[in-house]
Order: C-alpha cells, then sequence, then structure tokens
C-alpha cells in the first residue's frame, strides 16, 4: 500500500488518523548527510486532540541508525524509540510566545511525513556519539598508552 507523502495536519488531528510505515536511508536526505548511514525507521504517526483541546501529532519511531563513534572511529549502532507530542501552532510568534515544554510545530496543509520523521530523528541523535565501552576508552582508562613506536613495531612484525 502507497503512503501519501504528505498530510493536512489540521484535518489528519482532527479526524484522529493514523499512519504507519517504513522509511529508509535513501528517503532521508538529511540524516544521511549527518553522518548515519544503514537506517531503517518505522515509525507511526497519529492525530489527536490533547488534553487541552488543542490538535497535534503524536509520532513513535523505532529503529537504528549507524553512526561513527567518535571514540573509536568503529561503526556504532544506536537503536531508537521515541515518541514526540507535536502540538500545532497557527504561527511563528504563538510558538515563540509559548511559556510551556510542549514541542510546536506549524499546522500546514502539505506536511511532509519524511520531514516530521526526520526532524524528530536528527533531535535525538547524540551530539557527540560513542560506544559506552569502546576500545580507545578502555585504553584510556586502564592507563595502558600505547606509543607510536611500539604501534610501529607491531606493524614491523606483522609484515615479517
Amino acid at each position: 500500500m502507497l503512503q501519501p507523502a504528505a498530510i493536512d495536519g489540521l484535518a489528519f488531528a482532527r479526524s484522529a488518523a493514523t499512519l504507519q510505515g517504513r522509511l529508509g536511508l535513501e528517503s532521508l536526505p538529511r540524516l544521511a548527510q549527518s553522518g548515519c548511514s544503514a537506517s531503517v525507521l518505522d515509525f507511526v504517526l497519529k492525530g489527536e486532540i490533547n488534553e487541552r483541546g488543542r490538535p497535534g501529532l503524536r509520532l513513535v519511531v523505532d529503529g537504528s541508525v549507524r553512526l561513527e563513534c567518535q571514540r573509536c572511529l568503529d561503526s556504532l549502532d544506536l537503536p531508537l524509540h521515541l515518541v514526540a507530542e507535536l502540538q500545532f501552532a497557527a504561527s511563528d510568534e504563538e510558538i515563540g510566545a509559548a511559556d510551556d515544554d510542549a514541542e510546536r510545530i506549524l499546522a500546514g496543509r502539505e506536511m511532509s511525513i519524511t520531514a516530521l520523521v526526520e526532524d524528530e530523528v536528527l533531535l535525538a541523535l547524540p551530539m557527540v556519539p560513542k560506544h559506552e565501552r569502546c576500545g580507545a576508552a578502555m585504553n584510556v582508562e586502564s592507563g595502558a598508552q600505547v606509543s607510536a613506536f611500539q604501534a610501529l613495531a607491531a606493524l614491523k612484525k606483522l609484515n615479517k
């Protein structure tokens, strides 16, 4: 079944519609530019009217992205499970004047589904991706630093 590329945000929320699907990295160019690779993301987008009577969206994203660890430069698979409650706003001024912690987005008639998913995933990525425990961190923690000469000697042994 083909999915729509965009939704009318207010109509989607008012009708409490639900849309689910899967996005690959090829449809998420900003995520690819940020250094992610080999990702597949499953999403569920639900329209809703929140407890204050305001229309919005509930977005759930599951999957994983592959990043580069900034300690050891190996690949790092980062599992993702995020839930975003997005409340619609009529203008940028309304978003700026808000005095609560609700995440607001502009309501539109042509809201891109991939852009919504991509925005939330980009916000969830760590600024400095790194393994909790990787070889580089373990060497620093144990105080066992390999000098450049030791590394060169090891390489020479490999070539023999």
